[in-house]
């Protein structure tokens, strides 16, 4: 299952970037760059921040079933396991920021708007 899984979204993240890769030169380009590159550009960023944030939310599960198991079989380490929960979920949180942050650069910068 995590092998297609990874097949189909490589085989989804190719297929995006040729647009690009196919792009017009002269005349064709101003016509390219006009609506085309602006609604892949947010189509990229919805699909990017969508697989981010399901990732984070993976990652967020797994670290509180594994504290909750923590917890269960030994009551006394509870105490430790909280903070590092805790610590980890801020670095996993962290990860969907900077998918949110290079989401807006592409959004709102466009540089691609530039090389074209």
């Amino acid at each position: 299952m995590r092998k297609s899984l990874s097949i189909v979204l490589g085989l989804v993240a190719l297929l995006a970037m040729a647009g690009f890769a196919m792009a017009a030169e002269g005349e064709g380009a101003a016509r390219y760059m006009s609506g085309e590159t602006i609604g892949l550009s947010y189509l990229a960023a919805a699909i990017s921040m969508a697989i981010a944030a399901a990732g984070c939310g993976i990652g967020q599960g797994l670290g509180l079933q594994a504290a909750c198991e923590g917890t269960a079989r030994n009551p006394e380490a509870g105490g430790k396991l909280m903070v590092t929960l805790i610590l980890g979920l801020a670095f996993i949180e962290s990860l969907a920021i900077y998918a949110l942050v290079v989401n807006m650069i592409v959004l709102f910068i466009n540089p691609l708007s530039k090389a074209l």
